[in-house]
């Protein structure tokens, strides 16, 4: 009962974790709460991908509404045997704390991505990616941000809002590698017989 209980902590988690990704994700097209840049696609590529919104947002909002359903004693009904009702309910939280760990981890890389190669900004050469060759070691030298003319403090609006969503997006792989390592604990230690014994289906 009580890892029953725990399990529905963490899938409650990514709750909050989702809704979170969304709304960064968003305030990553408009720069200063100015709306002209994404209209004219003056923005970074990365917040294209929709790593926020689609992977780390609404499809761990599925994921976790999922999880919260099997975690539901009540649902344990799939076939006649509760032991075997509980392995396939065990099985099924395993494979969607799967797939969240691959969307958030999606969502992740691509953010990772997006903080090392920097804003899209106008520079005195125009606009193009003024940090790209850095390796991401204009991170830790703000006295070059100023290459950056438009849009103001652009470089700090993308470093704050990508790391975020880094920091969102790992705690949601955190949670779903809980579930994933406690859910096939139960299946390996023992907690229920995952054979499913002759003439009980």
């Amino acid at each position: 009962m009580g890892s029953r209980k725990c399990g529905g902590c963490l899938s409650g988690l990514l709750i909050p974790l989702a809704l979170w990704s969304i709304i960064v994700n968003i305030l990553l097209y408009f720069p200063n709460g100015q709306t002209s840049y994404a209209s004219s696609n003056k923005l970074t590529n990365y917040v294209w991908y929709f790593e926020g919104i689609c992977f780390s947002g609404v499809m761990m909002l599925i994921v976790a509404a999922v999880l919260l359903v099997l975690e539901n004693d009540n649902n344990c009904k799939c076939c006649q045997s509760e032991n075997c009702s509980k392995k396939y309910m065990t099985l099924l939280s395993m494979i969607f704390s799967s797939l969240g760990i691959a969307f958030s981890g999606y969502c992740l890389v691509i953010s990772a991505l997006g903080l090392v190669q920097g804003p899209y900004c106008r520079t005195l050469d125009g606009w193009e990616y003024a940090f790209e060759g850095t390796a991401g070691r204009f991170l830790t030298d703000s006295s070059i941000w100023i290459q950056c003319l438009e849009p103001a403090h652009v470089v700090e609006w993308n470093i704050i809002l990508f790391s975020i969503l880094i920091a969102l997006s790992g705690l949601q792989v955190i949670v779903c590698l809980i579930r994933v390592v406690t859910q096939l604990s139960k299946i390996l230690c023992g907690n229920y017989s995952v054979i499913i014994q002759p003439g009980i289906i």
